[in-house]
């Protein structure tokens, strides 16, 4: 889908700032923030902002002398594109999910909420695993981040503190397990049949 609405929208930069704003409805950005977070270049990102601001998507202040950017909800079709996006299942289409085998010895990676549109879920994605590097999972996030235009909430355990939470019965692991979600990696013997079990 993230390939889909560049093309549909004409550019990278004018994907992911319509995305990043409609993900973040109530927030207002400066310039700086927005090309950090959506990681994208200044000038192009400038064209862009100045073009949704003329169309009146997003509204532009200046505080202190520096501009803030924040969505106009009341913009005609707003409820059409927060449809389009919040429809939009981003998991398929996101490469970089398929950098989380390089990040270290990854037993088990899960994803949901913001990844499938599941609101209700406490996390996007719990990562269990021994040996993370924790720059290059820090530029995973920062990549994932930019590419669904939402902060992401992972949680990121190692393999005994998994086993102990899974032995404990431990609510967060078994909610977001048994709830709606998608495998990335799972390497751990019988965990499908552990959580089968539980449901049946």
């Amino acid at each position: 889908m993230t390939e889909i609405l560049e093309h549909l929208l004409g550019s990278k930069e004018r994907a992911r700032i319509l995305r990043f704003f409609l993900q973040n409805p109530d927030q207002q950005y400066e310039f700086s923030e927005i090309v950090r977070k959506n990681m994208i270049k200044s000038s192009p990102a400038r064209h862009e902002l100045a073009n949704l601001a003329n169309i009146k998507f997003i509204i532009k202040r200046t505080k202190k002398g520096r501009n803030h950017y924040e969505l106009n909800q009341d913009f005609n079709f707003y409820p059409e594109l927060k449809n389009l996006i919040s429809k939009s299942n981003v998991y398929p289409q996101c490469k970089s999910l398929g950098k989380i085998a390089k990040l270290g010895n990854i037993k088990l990676a899960v994803i949901s909420g913001v990844f499938i549109s599941y609101h209700k879920s406490k996390a996007d994605m719990i990562l269990v695993g021994d040996g993370v590097s924790k720059n290059k999972l820090r530029n995973l996030m920062n990549t994932l981040e930019a590419e669904i235009g939402k902060e992401i909430n992972f949680v990121l355990m190692t393999m005994d503190e998994f086993k102990y939470r899974l032995n404990m019965l431990d609510k967060f692991v078994l909610e977001f397990l048994e709830g709606p979600h998608e495998e990335i990696i799972n390497k751990i013997t019988g965990l499908k049949q552990f959580i089968a079990k539980r449901k049946s």
